[in-house]
């Protein structure tokens, strides 16, 4: 009898934290100001959650009353003035112009626009966004208790899973994963050169790296994974402008490249935006249990905004060893290894992978060893190749070319494309509100 220990699986997303969303009378304790900030934060136009108690928290931590009563008077997509605030909020012109300039340059809540002696400013949506943009300017052995109690909140937010009311099968895929260069070698004859992270970091002059947002707000809420934190790239003109600010720190194109090879050493993958031919870019290097846009995918099941992988892995099972470095290393959770025995073991039990690790090695049967079933989840995949670079020593899993989808050509393009999508999301996200 070959008796088998029954672990739990690899990946098992929790539930989103309930969400319930509210209307503006169910906070009469709230100041007018800031319930104002939050209704412009929860349009549907900024990708905003319903009214609920994580947003008042949030918005309440985010801005001051004072600070609150000058930004609810801010718009998306449409800039105003300091001295059209002013008037609106009937408050002085500097007075107005101090307010915003703090909110905009030196915290990242709103954004500025236009020449830097007549700026104009508005809104932008909580992410992306907010969340990025007050969190890339910190450096993170400097992170204030106010950045503690953001992270924090914004935290709650996110996991209410109200993301997921804007993503639907017809969405425009706006990231696109690379390749980790060492998977690359395998693959090369079939690879594009969008699909080099050489080859995209040739086509721009400037950098700029500064800290990775996600990991950062989950180091602050004891979910800290250890990998490198310095990592989130910008390149070309939006490298030049951040770094001229001051937003984050220039660096080289050879030590932009090495930053990028330690991630992916550290099991890292790496993203540009799904447009070729821009004059900015920007890449992080993400893992499964920090990154946002990986978590939505793994924990709430909404994949809408990755582009198809260009590689997708191949195993050839029948040679697997059970080792469960490619289900340890995959940051999307989209491996398993299943062990199986022949149906002449009586009493066998089936055996589900290890929670977070390997599955331990199956007891063998003597002149029968036991065999594996290598489980790939296609939908969760972004073809990385980390799986195919870990695999050793065997070497039994290679990336084999799945699709040539190319980059949106441009911005126009890929919001061509994605408008459909994006009103549609809209629409059902503005249908379910109270």
């Amino acid at each position: 009898m070959v008796q088998l220990k029954v672990h739990r699986p690899i990946a098992q997303a929790a539930p989103p934290r309930p969400l319930v969303a509210r209307k503006r009378a169910d906070y009469p304790r709230v100041a007018p100001e800031h319930l104002d900030v939050a209704e412009r934060l929860s349009s549907p136009l900024l990708m905003g959650p319903p009214l609920c108690d994580e947003l008042i928290a949030f918005v309440e931590h985010l801005v001051d009353q004072r600070e609150a009563a000058v930004m609810r008077h801010l718009r998306p997509y449409r800039p105003r003035s300091p001295a059209t605030v002013a008037k609106a909020e009937r408050i002085s012109e500097a007075e107005a112009a101090e307010v915003l300039a703090r909110l905009g340059d030196q915290r990242g809540i709103i954004v500025a626009v236009g020449p830097a002696d007549r700026p104009k400013y508005m809104l932008m949506p909580i992410v992306p966004g907010i969340f990025e943009m007050t969190l890339i300017r910190v450096n993170p052995s400097e992170l204030s208790p106010w950045h503690h109690r953001f992270a924090e909140l914004f935290e709650a937010l996110y996991e209410t899973g109200y993301m997921t009311d804007y993503f639907n099968p017809s969405a425009a895929p706006i990231v696109r994963y690379l390749p980790v260069g060492a998977a690359n070698l395998d693959v090369h004859p079939m690879a594009l050169p969008t699909d080099m992270l050489e080859a995209e970091l040739d086509r721009f002059e400037h950098f700029a790296v500064g800290p990775c947002q996600c990991r950062l707000a989950s180091r602050v809420v004891g979910r800290d994974c250890g990998k490198p934190i310095d990592n989130c790239l910008v390149l070309g003109e939006w490298a030049l402008e951040s770094s001229r600010r001051g937003i984050i720190r220039a660096v080289s194109r050879n030590e932009a490249l090495a930053i990028k090879r330690e991630a992916e050493e550290h099991g890292l993958v790496n993203w540009m935006m799904n447009v070729g031919a821009t004059k900015g870019q920007s890449s992080c290097s993400c893992c499964g249990c920090c990154c946002h846009a990986m978590r939505t995918v793994i924990e709430f099941n909404a994949p809408a905004f990755f582009a198809p992988p260009r590689f997708l892995p191949r195993c050839r099972d029948e040679e697997c060893t059970g080792c469960g470095r490619c289900a340890r290393i995959c940051p999307m959770n989209a491996i398993a290894i299943e062990p199986r025995t022949r149906q002449s073991a009586p009493g066998a039990t089936r055996t589900e992978p290890a929670e977070h690790g390997c599955p331990p090695p199956a007891p063998e049967t003597p002149g029968r060893p036991a065999r594996f079933n290598w489980v790939h989840r296609v939908e969760r995949c972004v073809g990385c190749g980390l799986c195919a670079v870990h695999c050793r020593p065997a070497k039994i899993i290679s990336m084999e070319p799945a699709s040539r989808v190319k980059p949106y050509r441009s911005w126009f393009s890929l919001a061509l494309h994605a408008a459909p999508g994006m009103l549609r999301g809209l629409w059902q996200a503005w249908r379910r509100r109270p």
